[in-house]
């Protein structure tokens, strides 16, 4: 059975934005190492597009971007959303049925399976379908922003602290 787990780079008053948290070479490579990880993915509408930037090369990038890309292209995802009409390679929109999708999901699959969004990561937390929450968070304060936490914060257990990259701590929490 698949582990379900919500992680994301986020200031420290609780706010991801993906153009205003910058990630140092180590934690991209964390991420490169994660993502192989992985038994795959769902998403969200708005997170999904912006993660879309890793479909076409880019001729800019270097060899550790070209990888994460390599990684990302290969992995299965599942893209929960209603106003989409169609996803990329690799991926399957869910437009209805999010419970029934992620519980088949965690029943199909070993490892884990990454939930990316904060919005879909809280109608995924009041199913009580999440079992880890990742918060890797960023020595900077936005003072905007969407929250890593779109709803009520559930009750949560710490079980891990460590350093990843520089100025980086990921706080690992089980729901309580």
């Amino acid at each position: 059975m698949a582990k379900l787990v919500f992680g994301m780079n986020q200031s420290l008053d609780g706010y991801v934005d993906h153009q205003e948290i910058q990630t140092d070479p180590g934690l991209f490579r964390h991420w490169v190492e994660h993502v192989r990880s992985l038994a795959g993915s769902v998403y969200g509408r708005r997170i999904y597009e912006i993660m879309r930037y890793w479909d076409e090369d880019d001729p800019e990038w270097d060899a550790e971007r070209r990888e994460f890309a390599a990684t990302w292209r290969s992995q299965p995802k599942w893209v929960v959303s209603r106003s989409l009409k169609s996803v990329g390679p690799n991926a399957t929109l869910v437009e209805d049925g999010l419970e029934v999708v992620v519980r088949g999901l965690k029943d199909r699959f070993a490892g884990e399976i990454a939930v990316a969004g904060p919005e879909l990561a809280q109608s995924l937390t009041e199913l009580g379908l999440i079992d880890e929450y990742r918060l890797y968070l960023h020595p900077v304060v936005l003072g905007r922003g969407t929250p890593f936490f779109a709803g009520r914060r559930p009750p949560l257990r710490l079980v891990a602290s460590d350093r990843v990259g520089d100025g980086v701590i990921r706080l690992t929490y089980v729901p309580a």
